[in-house]
């Protein structure tokens, strides 16, 4: 029992406690509209930085807290990757403390929507040679060799930074991996010949007996210069991660949502009709850059081969989901397929909080598929309209 000398003081951490407990166990609903028939999102955020444990915020200690302020404060909470493990909807988050570091920690749900609570301590994610600065998005991959990987972004300062700059920095891919999602192994970092490395993910099985990874490579840390796509290399063996050659499988294109750039979000759902893929695109704006996420299909045999890309983005920002740290934008890194075909696509909105929307194989598959593609010129959009029109008066 926790006593106060202060029963103001007392009173705050009763308070404290039943607002934590109500906002985790709040039910979250689908939001009631009509919706586009693609997915459903639900109304309420499912992980922000309030949802983050009392213990991580608050010494409880009345000799070294008697006034009960908060000594570690929460930023927020996003670009978590996700996994069915144990019949838990599992979700590594990135969550980032005010002051700017970036960890990660579990949090689960029994649903998928809602009742997300975080484990006890954050993940202890083992150092290399060279530390790690900062560290987020971790993609989670069941892989067919029988371990999870974790592959997230590392950051460190850039060795040739001119004296006086402290922003310049290298980012590269990390890994880890692990059996029961508390003893993590670290194994070296990516090494390739293509830059910087940003939104690595690991295909989920063996293709010619070799670990597939999709890359991102870029020429800076910000700035992707020639980089920019969505490449596709290949290891040997994850304690040497060496990719020696990537091909672009989707590039950047002009005047689309993934003008910009783009990178992969999690590992691609396996379906009869090939891999699903769920990616984010980013283009310029008046406003700054646009995040939006889209997706696209790859052929069952050869990963390698895009065969189906349906024109524009697959979703957006919308209402408050545009306001927080970095505006305007929606970044997934996580989703989980059921075995009844469900799918729960895990978004962060903003940098700020994460979001759940739900959808199924059939729906996305359907989306896909059908889905006119680009033509990458307003004609050819006014012409995909008006087949479409004309088609619906042929009924």
């Amino acid at each position: 029992m926790i006593t106060f000398e202060n029963n103001i003081v007392t009173q705050r951490l009763e308070n404290l406690k039943k607002e934590f407990q109500a906002l985790i166990e709040k039910k979250n609903e689908p939001e009631n509209t009509a919706g586009n028939g693609i997915y459903t999102r639900y109304k309420n955020p499912i992980i922000t930085a309030a949802h983050t444990p009392l213990e991580w915020r608050y010494d409880f200690d009345p000799n070294t807290n008697p006034l009960l302020l908060e000594r570690i404060g929460i930023n927020a909470t996003f670009n978590a990757g996700a996994l069915k493990w144990n019949n838990k909807y599992i979700t590594v988050v990135r969550v980032e403390g005010v002051d700017r570091k970036s960890f990660f920690a579990i949090a689960e749900s029994p649903n998928g929507v809602d009742n997300f609570k975080f484990w006890d301590k954050p993940c202890v994610i083992p150092q290399t040679e060279e530390p790690d600065t900062n560290v987020y998005d971790m993609r989670l991959i069941a892989h067919e060799d029988g371990w999870i990987y974790g592959i997230f972004c590392t950051e460190r300062k850039d060795p040739k930074a001119p004296a006086g700059d402290t922003s310049m920095a290298i980012a590269n891919a990390g890994i880890v991996r692990t059996k029961d999602l508390v003893n993590w192994e670290r194994l070296p970092d990516l090494i390739s010949n293509t830059g910087q490395q940003r939104n690595v993910v690991l295909h989920p099985e063996f293709v010619d007996g070799k670990y597939a990874l999709y890359t991102r490579p870029q020429d800076g840390f910000i700035d992707v210069g020639n980089g920019g796509g969505i490449g596709l290399g290949y290891v040997e063996n994850m304690g040497n991660p060496v990719v020696k050659e990537e091909q672009i499988i989707y590039g950047k294109q002009y005047h689309t949502v993934y003008e910009l750039k783009n990178g992969l979000g999690p590992a691609p759902i396996k379906t009869s009709k090939g891999w699903l893929h769920l990616a984010h695109g980013v283009r310029n704006t008046a406003a700054g850059l646009r995040y939006t996420l889209y997706m696209f299909m790859t052929d069952l045999n050869d990963i390698s081969k895009v065969t189906h890309y349906p024109a524009g983005h697959f979703m957006a920002p919308e209402g408050a989901e545009r306001v927080g740290d970095v505006s305007n934008v929606l970044f997934s890194n996580g989703w989980i397929a059921d075995e009844d075909g469900t799918v729960y696509i895990y978004y962060a909105s903003s940098d700020t909080r994460m979001h759940v929307a739900v959808s199924s194989i059939e729906q996305l598959v359907d989306y896909v598929t059908n889905t006119p593609e680009d033509t990458f010129t307003s004609a050819g959009s006014v012409q995909t309209i008006i087949k479409q029109v004309e088609k619906n008066k042929s009924i």
